[in-house]
């Protein structure tokens, strides 16, 4: 299938610019290259990371603004997203392995919010979900993608994708800073973004959420942004 570049999250804080990796244009052009989170080359155990407390909702990070890694420009939206043949794609290029993992772990039908993630206004922009469970993913073995890994082998890859399908846009388009204000809020109140991975495992391009935060993120699609 075609696929399209996605991007990863920022290195040193939320959507700082860094490591955030999209997809080049590969030999199928349509899927999308998630982010490419080089964090250490130590494999985290997928019996620690994989399928553990995880309640089928997802944040997954992508680079909505040009940038070019390795000469091929990664950018990747939701409405690159959108405008892919059955609005669907392949979430390829995370390179870090409690990611991997996480992509591993998901199953068919969950949903995921596409995170703008590396640009200008970083925030949630919609709704996706897994229509393919986790496979290898091709970039790992194309020698001309940014995310290319010659120590990875065909009969025992060490990277996987899932596929991905559109399903709407936000009601409003939910930044970074409104999430942010409410984090820090919840943090004294115990409200259910406390603990959000997007500010406590920030360089995560794909990231778990509860079902509490899940909920309470749609919920500010009815409001006024505060």
């Amino acid at each position: 299938m075609a696929r399209a570049r996605k991007r990863l999250a920022g290195a040193a804080g939320p959507d700082k610019k860094g490591p955030e990796g999209k997809r080049p244009k590969t030999k199928n052009p349509g899927a999308a290259s998630a982010k490419v989170e080089n964090s250490s080359l130590q494999e985290t155990s997928a019996s620690e990371n994989c399928g553990k407390n995880l309640s089928g909702y997802w944040l997954m990070k992508s680079e909505p603004e040009s940038r070019l890694e390795k000469g091929v420009d990664v950018k990747f939206s939701i409405e690159d997203l959108k405008a892919q043949p059955r609005q669907t794609t392949c979430w390829d290029g995370v390179r870090n392995y409690q990611a991997r993992n996480f992509l591993r772990a998901m199953k068919l039908e969950e949903e995921a919010f596409f995170y703008h993630s590396n640009c200008r206004e970083p925030g949630i922009a919609g709704l996706m979900k897994i229509v393919k469970e986790a496979y290898p993913d091709h970039t790992q073995f194309e020698k001309n993608s940014p995310h290319y890994d010659p120590s990875s082998k065909e009969d025992n890859p060490k990277w996987s994708m899932v596929d991905v399908q559109f399903v709407r846009m936000m009601k409003r388009f939910i930044p970074l800073a409104e999430l942010k204000t409410h984090h820090q809020a919840h943090k004294a109140t115990g409200g259910p973004l406390k603990n959000m991975a997007l500010f406590t495992r920030q360089r995560l391009s794909v990231q778990p959420l509860t079902r509490e935060e899940f909920d309470f993120i749609l919920s500010l699609e009815e409001k006024e942004p505060s």
